[in-house]
C-alpha cells in the first residue's frame, strides 16, 4: 500500500511541477529577454523576439495619427502655386523609420526597464556579493502579468517613479515551454 501511495504522490508532484513551469514560463522568457538586452546577447535576443511581428505592430502603433494631428490637405496650384512648386522640387526621401530605435539592443534594454529608448538612465552595475544580488532582486518595480492565457501573455512594466506609464510586452507560445515576444505596446504619450 505504501508503494502505491508514494507513486500517487510522485504523480501529483509531477503534475504540480509541470503546471507551475507552464504557468511561469512567460515570466522567465521576459526575464531572459531583459538579461539578454542588458548584457547585449544578440543571439539570445534573436531567439526570444519575433522581429517581423514586433516591427509590424510597432510600425502600426507609431504611425497612428490622432484626428487633431492629421496632416493638412496638399497645396493647390490655384490657391498656393509656390507651395506646390516647393513640394515638387523637395527631395523625395522616405521618412526615417521610428521603429528602428525600439528594436536595437539598447532600445530593448530601456523598454524592459520601463523607459523609452534614449531616455533610460544608465543600467546599475552588476551586483558583486550575494547580499547585493539579493537587494537588487528585491528592488522594484517588478514586471507584472497583465493578461495570461495558455497561448498569449501580456507583461506590464511600469516606469520607475511614474507608475501611470507602463509598457506592455505580449508573448506568444511557440512550443510547450517556448515563448517569443510578438508585440510591444508603448505608453500613450510616447507614441
Amino acid at each position: 500500500m505504501t508503494f502505491q501511495k508514494r507513486l500517487w504522490d510522485l504523480v501529483v508532484l509531477a503534475i504540480v511541477i509541470f503546471a507551475a513551469a507552464f504557468a511561469t514560463a512567460p515570466w522567465f522568457a521576459f526575464r531572459a529577454l531583459k538579461a539578454a538586452a542588458q548584457y547585449e546577447d544578440v543571439q539570445a535576443i534573436g531567439e526570444l523576439v519575433d522581429f517581423p511581428a514586433v516591427r509590424r505592430s510597432l510600425t502600426a502603433e507609431l504611425n497612428e495619427t490622432p484626428a487633431a494631428a492629421a496632416p493638412a490637405e496638399p497645396p493647390s496650384i490655384w490657391r498656393d502655386p509656390l507651395s506646390v512648386f516647393k513640394q515638387a522640387i523637395a527631395p523625395i526621401a522616405p521618412p526615417e523609420p521610428k521603429v528602428d530605435r525600439y528594436l536595437t539592443v539598447p532600445g530593448l534594454s530601456a523598454l524592459t526597464r520601463g523607459y523609452a529608448p534614449g531616455a533610460a538612465p544608465a543600467a546599475p552595475p552588476r551586483p558583486a556579493g550575494a547580499l547585493d544580488q539579493a537587494k537588487a532582486a528585491v528592488a522594484g518595480p517588478h514586471p507584472t502579468i497583465a493578461y495570461w492565457d495558455p497561448n498569449r501573455v501580456r507583461i506590464s512594466v511600469k516606469r520607475p517613479g511614474q507608475p501611470s506609464k507602463a509598457t506592455i510586452f505580449t508573448f506568444r507560445r511557440d512550443k510547450l515551454f517556448t515563448w517569443r515576444l510578438v508585440h510591444i505596446r508603448l505608453p500613450v504619450d510616447e507614441r
